[in-house]
């Protein structure tokens, strides 16, 4: 679904990351790993063509997306949720939805506002509420949201449980599950790994901007020592 190989990404003159390789099968939702400022959000705004970035291969859906601005790159069905949320706060929760809507997709799915409040029923309630005077919990529900109007075909998710309280975690743990059962492919950035463990199988690790493992995540829960190794401890 989507295929990363060798990128390398700058911010300025330094340089983010280093020959990096992902590869996300259909319907799979993958853990990508890493303490801050290992590149997890830098390597989703590279495939995003958000940073300066190269890479030997960079395909979505079978097709190149190397060098497409991001607009392009979301109208190809990929989304994105970045940890900022960057969601409208002038704008109520029924407005935030309608400015991600797009076109239906071959193959996706509808997403509509009923569909939403079903994943996320706690925004069924305040939809003429201003997103200002959203909790940052529910915040990450619109924002997650919003990027599901636009019909993806596949999800970059940027940690979604940052800052959030218990029970809006699990709430997220459970609306991320309900994502995997309908066959959405998505990126989970995490350093939550009791969250990433509920819905991930695999994982790719980063530390310092590279890869230093890519496979089944289980191994790396079940043995400490090896995990910190991974990420550079």
């Amino acid at each position: 679904m989507l295929r990363v190989e060798g990128l390398d990404a700058w911010y300025g003159r330094a340089r983010a990351l280093f020959g990096v390789d992902l590869a996300l099968k259909r319907g799979e939702v993958l853990a990508l790993i890493g303490r801050n400022g290992a590149g997890k959000s830098t390597l989703m705004k590279a495939v995003m063509g958000l940073v300066t970035a190269k890479a030997n291969a960079v395909e979505f859906d079978g097709a190149s997306i190397a060098g497409l601005p991001a607009h392009a790159i979301a109208r190809a069905g990929l989304g994105y949720v970045p940890e900022e949320r960057r969601i409208f706060t002038n704008l109520t929760v029924a407005e935030n939805l309608s400015t991600g809507r797009q076109r239906p997709r071959d193959g996706v799915a509808e997403w509509t506002p009923e569909r939403i409040f079903d994943l996320f029923p706690n925004l069924a309630e305040m939809q003429n509420r201003s997103a200002r005077e959203m909790s940052g919990g529910e915040q990450q529900m619109l924002a997650v949201a919003r990027t599901l109007m636009g019909n993806p075909k596949a999800l970059l998710l940027d940690e979604p449980s940052e800052g959030l309280a218990p029970v809006i975690v699990d709430a997220m743990a459970e609306a991320v599950m309900a994502l995997k059962r309908e066959g959405l492919s998505i990126v989970l950035s995490e350093q939550n790994l009791r969250f990433a463990g509920l819905i991930c199988e695999t994982a790719t690790v980063l530390s310092s901007g590279a890869v230093t493992y890519s496979g089944p995540l289980k191994p790396l829960l079940d043995d400490h020592d090896m995990l910190e190794d991974k990420l550079g401890l």
